[in-house]
C-alpha cells in the first residue's frame, strides 16, 4: 500500500476556526483551574496549559498523516492499548480509590483513555472492510463485540464504570452506523436488562452507593449524597448571570468536592450562571457539529466511522459530566472535555480531534474494502 507523504503544506487545509474554538474552550478551563486554586496558576492551571500546548502540536501532526495510514495502524494501536490496559494490574498505582494509571514519570498514563480512541479505530477498520450483507450476518459481529467487550470488562475491573459506559456506547454507535439491524440491539438490550441482578452483585459497594444516592440523594446528605447535594446548591446559587469570576462561595469555601475535575462545570456555573453555561454548551455544540459534518462529507467509510465515533465520544463526555453534576445521572467520574484537569484525558481528546482533522483533509480520498 502506497501512503501519501507527510506534508506540512496540508496545514493550510486545517480549519483555523475549529482550532480557535478548541483554544477558547481550553482557555475557559485554564481560568476555572486558576479559580479553583483561589487565584493561582499552581498547581493545576500551569500544568494544564503545558499539556494543552503539547497536545495541540500532537493534534496537528496527527492531522497531517494519511487516513489510510491510520487504518493500517488501527489494530496495532488497539493491541498496544489493550496490553497497557492489562498492564495496569501489574504496574498500575492506586489513585482516588482505583488502579487506573501507569506512572511513566513524565506523565501518569491512563490506558483506558487511549483505548477509547483505539477501539474506534479498530471498529472503523473492521466495519470498513465488510459489506452491508456481511454486517447483517450474526457471526460477522462476534469479532467487533469481542473488541468492545474485552476492554470494557478490563475497565470495570479497575474499577472505572465511566470509561466502561463510554466504550459500550461509542461502540454501539459504530455498530448502528455500520448498519446493524435494530432487532439485534433490542436482543442485546433485553439480555442486559435480564442480567441487571447479576451486574448489580458484581458492582463495588461504592458504585452501588452512588446509584442509590442518585435515586435519593437527600437520604444521606452528609455522606454519600454530599457531593451531588453541594453541586446542586452551587448550580442554583449561580442564578442567571453568576456570582462573578473568583466569587463562587461553594467552591472557594471548599464545600464543593473535586472542583478541578469532575465538578468543574458546577464551579463554572456558580461563577458565570445560566448564561455562562449556555455559552459553554454552544461552544461544544459547534465542535460536535463540525465533527459530524466531517463524517458526512467523507467519501470513505473508514473516515466516516472514525469521525462519528470520536464526535460521539466527545458528546458522551459532555452529556454525562453535565448530567452527573446536575443530579440527572449517578456520579461516575467523567471529565468535562478541555475544561477538567487531567493529562491523559486532555491529550486523548486532542488526538481524537487530530484524527477528525485528518479525515477532513483527506475527505475526497476513496479506497475499497481490500486496501
Amino acid at each position: 500500500m502506497t501512503l501519501l507523504p507527510f506534508k506540512f503544506s496540508l496545514l493550510r487545509q486545517i480549519n483555523p476556526w475549529v482550532i480557535a474554538l478548541l483554544i477558547l474552550i481550553a482557555s475557559i478551563g485554564f481560568l476555572m483551574l486558576y479559580s479553583a486554586a483561589n487565584g493561582s496558576v499552581h498547581p493545576w492551571a500551569i500544568k494544564q496549559i503545558l499539556r494543552f500546548s503539547v497536545g495541540i502540536i500532537l493534534m496537528l501532526g496527527i492531522a497531517l498523516i494519511d487516513t489510510r495510514s491510520w487504518m493500517s495502524f488501527a489494530y496495532p494501536l488497539y493491541f498496544i492499548s489493550l496490553v497497557l490496559l492489562i498492564g495496569v494490574d501489574v504496574m498500575g498505582f492506586l489513585g482516588k480509590g482505583a488502579i487506573r494509571w501507569i506512572d511513566l514519570y513524565i506523565i501518569q498514563l491512563q490506558p483506558s483513555e487511549l483505548m477509547k480512541i483505539a477501539l474506534i479505530l479498530a471498529l472503523a477498520r473492521y466495519f470498513h472492510k465488510r459489506s452491508i450483507e456481511e454486517i447483517h450476518q450474526a457471526q460477522t459481529l462476534l469479532v467487533p463485540l469481542a473488541l468492545t467487550l474485552i476492554p470494557t470488562l478490563l475497565a470495570m475491573r479497575q474499577p472505572d464504570l465511566g470509561t466502561a459506559i463510554i466504550l459500550i456506547l461509542s461502540g454501539a454507535t459504530l455498530f448502528f452506523t455500520a448498519g446493524v439491524q435494530w432487532w439485534k440491539f433490542g436482543l442485546i438490550g433485553g439480555g442486559v436488562l435480564a442480567a441487571i441482578p447479576i451486574m448489580w452483585n458484581l458492582l463495588y459497594d461504592y458504585q452501588k452507593k452512588r446509584i442509590l444516592t442518585f435515586l435519593n440523594p437527600e437520604n444521606d446528605v452528609t455522606n454519600a449524597g454530599y457531593h451531588i447535594t453541594q453541586s446542586k446548591i452551587a448550580l442554583g446559587s449561580g442564578g442567571i448571570t453568576g456570582k462573578g469570576f473568583l466569587q463562587g462561595t461553594q467552591s472557594h469555601l471548599n464545600f464543593l468536592p473535586e472542583k478541578q475535575t469532575d465538578f468543574i462545570f458546577t464551579m463554572f456555573s456558580e461563577e458565570f450562571g445560566l448564561l455562562g453555561g449556555i455559552f459553554l454548551l454552544s461552544l461544544y455544540a459547534i465542535l460536535l457539529f463540525y465533527g459530524f459534518h466531517v463524517a458526512m462529507t467523507s467519501r470513505n467509510s473508514f473516515g466516516r466511522f472514525v469521525a462519528i465515533g470520536i464526535t460521539t465520544t466527545v458528546f458522551l463526555y459532555v452529556f454525562i459530566n453535565m448530567a452527573m453534576v446536575m443530579g440527572m445521572l449517578p456520579v461516575v467520574g467523567i471529565p468535562l472535555p478541555l475544561i477538567s484537569y487531567g493529562g491523559t484525558a486532555l491529550l486523548t481528546l486532542l488526538i481524537g480531534q487530530g484524527l477528525i482533522f485528518s479525515v477532513a483533509i483527506h475527505h475526497d480520498m476513496r479506497f475499497g474494502r481490500n486496501l
